[in-house]
């Protein structure tokens, strides 16, 4: 296996390649990050019923009123 190291910058989320090299798709690239900070992000999870047996409670149910409001 032959290893080739090029640098480049991360820019809008994507690497760009400093040297003029394009790989082909599906390439393997390894990555490597000296002095890198990395920011912590937030994650925000979906809400999940802590028992899922309770998912009945939960149903829609359509009440339709027909008397007619009087204004």
């Amino acid at each position: 296996m032959s290893v080739v190291t090029v640098e480049g910058v991360v820019t809008h989320g994507q690497i760009k390649l400093k040297a003029n090299i394009r790989l082909p798709d599906n390439t393997k690239v390894y990555v490597v990050v000296p002095e890198a900070q990395i920011e912590a992000l937030a994650h925000i999870f979906s809400p999940r019923l802590a028992h899922p047996e309770q998912a009945a409670d939960f149903k829609l149910e359509i009440v339709e009123d027909s008397s007619d409001g009087s204004i």
